[in-house]
């Protein structure tokens, strides 16, 4: 029963996040591009949808940090720091360059394939096959940039 409630938690929360998203304009491509375009037609809205995810990103740090296991009983496994190296630049400045190109980011891409979006499936589809290219080609990628 416990792991029941748990998975419709879990479920609810992320129907909640996409309906977040999709009321925020996060899963309009425009919009995210209007954002980034600084020396155009700049939409600064997004950002308050940004100080807000990080608001509540520190809030949730903040409970989790006080506690060893979820409410549903599962250990508590909080990133560890770590230093900013070439990985993480690189991995930054890859993600940047597809959503500048794309408008999209992962999660508002998921969401807006619900809606039939024909760009998110595309998107979609690139950034699964990205994923598929990095996990066989992880480890060689790793010593190349070392």
């Amino acid at each position: 029963m416990k792991r029941t409630f748990a998975l419709l938690s879990q479920f609810a929360i992320g129907v909640i996040f996409g309906l977040g998203l999709i009321i925020s304009g996060m899963t309009n491509p425009q919009k995210i591009l209007q954002f980034l375009d600084l020396a155009g037609n700049w939409d600064p809205s997004l950002i308050f949808v940004m100080f807000g995810a990080i608001l509540v990103s520190l809030a949730a740090f903040y409970l989790a940090r006080k506690r060893t296991e979820t409410w549903f009983g599962e250990l508590v496994e909080l990133p560890k720091s770590s230093p900013i190296d070439r990985h993480l630049v690189i991995g930054s400045l890859l993600f940047g360059i597809g959503w500048g190109i794309a408008g999209f980011c992962p999660g508002p891409a998921i969401v807006a394939l619900g809606s039939g979006h024909a760009k998110a499936l595309v998107f979609t589809c690139m950034m699964l096959i990205g994923m598929l290219i990095y996990q066989q080609l992880g480890s060689q990628i790793k010593n190349r940039l070392h």
